[in-house]
């Protein structure tokens, strides 16, 4: 019989999608093969500490606020053994089982996980790991740099300003004029680098401008407005190294008046359509956006593609991607995999295989400039 491959979950994290990383990762261990992979969960608390050995997503799901995770284990799961270890360090020490592993899968959304920090350090330790690089994780974290790539490669984009938080606190009514001679009501804010929502507002009239920009700015040094339209979310996830592949595309009807946190992880009242309620022309099209999208930040493994269908014209815009997509029993990216043939346990197991087609591609180039 082969011996299994050692897959290192990685979860948690200190940001604000922390509890959104532990769910992902719940449903992750369970839908990978046991027959196949040995799985070592590793967990990241709040304060940066690496958890390991007994059952470390157990511990962080007990540290969890009430109301957003359930607190008692789920059946089917992969349980360590012995104690959880905790490193009070903040880097994973040597007795660490990341470096035992084979391959790592950093199950880990927003700041220092989905931004190429986790990614560098899997880098530097030689490790294969499952999604996006260094370089593709950081601009598709940081929605300035994300529009720049897509702008540069001809995507469709909404109209956008861009402005420093040091702008704003110098200067605030000059910040608004030049937004509001840009862009018209609604404009959505957002900090440049955040995820799932966070410090996003929409805003109808100036204080609520002004309102949003100081949340913004509460979350990172860079904010972005956007012009707001009537538009119905569509998403397609797409999956692959050189060689592309795009899901069907999903749609969703947010609960709320626009698809925020709350709507996103708290209630129950989205609707989603799998596929997406969409002609055979713009169906292609959106699936063609988004390997374009992936192409050029250069991604790999696997992203989500988030686009804006103005309900007026009928044009298509590219929202966003992210590079680490929840990974939830009810996250859109396994969902739309699914809908199109692939299921969660086939879906792992061909993340596997992109992450160590890229650790070999790797390893070749660099013997052949003798590195």
């Amino acid at each position: 019989m082969a011996e299994k491959l050692r897959v290192g979950v990685i979860f948690g994290g200190r940001n604000t999608e922390h509890e959104v990383s532990l769910k992902s990762a719940r449903f992750v261990m369970t839908v990978l093969d046991q027959q196949r992979y040995e799985v070592i969960p590793i967990g990241i608390d709040k304060q940066g500490r690496w958890l390991w050995d007994g059952d470390p997503l157990y511990v962080l799901e007990q540290q969890a606020d009430r109301g957003l995770l359930g607190r008692e284990p789920q059946p089917g799961v992969v349980r360590g053994s012995g104690e959880t270890q905790v490193s009070r360090r903040r880097l994973p020490p040597p007795d660490s089982p990341l470096f035992e592993i084979d391959v790592a899968a950093p199950i880990l959304h927003g700041l220092l996980g989905e931004d190429g920090t986790i990614q560098g350090l899997l880098e530097m330790a030689g490790i294969p790991y499952i999604g996006c690089g260094v370089l593709a994780s950081a601009v598709g974290m940081d929605k300035v740099l994300m529009k720049a790539a897509f702008a540069a490669a001809g995507l469709p984009l909404l109209p956008w300003v861009f402005l420093r938080r040091v702008e704003w606190e110098r200067d605030r009514e000059d910040c608004l004029r030049r937004i509001e001679s840009q862009l018209r009501y609604p404009i959505f804010t957002k900090p440049a680098n955040a995820g799932s929502s966070v410090g996003v507002t929409r805003c109808s009239n100036r204080a609520e401008l002004a309102a949003g920009l100081a949340e913004a700015a509460r979350h990172d040094r860079r904010i972005i407005a956007e012009q707001g339209i009537s538009a119905r979310e569509i998403e397609v996830s797409v999956l692959g190294n050189d060689e592309v592949s795009a899901s069907i595309p999903g749609e969703i009807v947010p609960g709320r008046e626009w698809y925020d946190y709350a709507d996103k992880y708290l209630e129950d009242k989205t609707q989603f359509y799998l596929p997406a309620r969409l002609d055979e022309a713009t169906t292609e099209r959106v699936r063609e956006l988004a390997i374009a999208a992936f192409k050029a930040i250069d991604g790999a493994g696997l992203s989500r593609v988030d686009f804006l269908l103005d309900r007026e014209n009928g044009e298509i815009y590219i929202n966003e991607i992210n590079t680490l997509p929840g990974f939830t029993a009810i996250s859109m990216y396994p969902k739309l995999w699914e809908a199109t043939g692939l299921a969660p346990t086939s879906l792992m197991d061909r993340l596997v295989e992109l992450a160590l087609e890229r650790s070999r591609d790797r390893r070749v180039r660099a013997a052949e400039v003798g590195q």
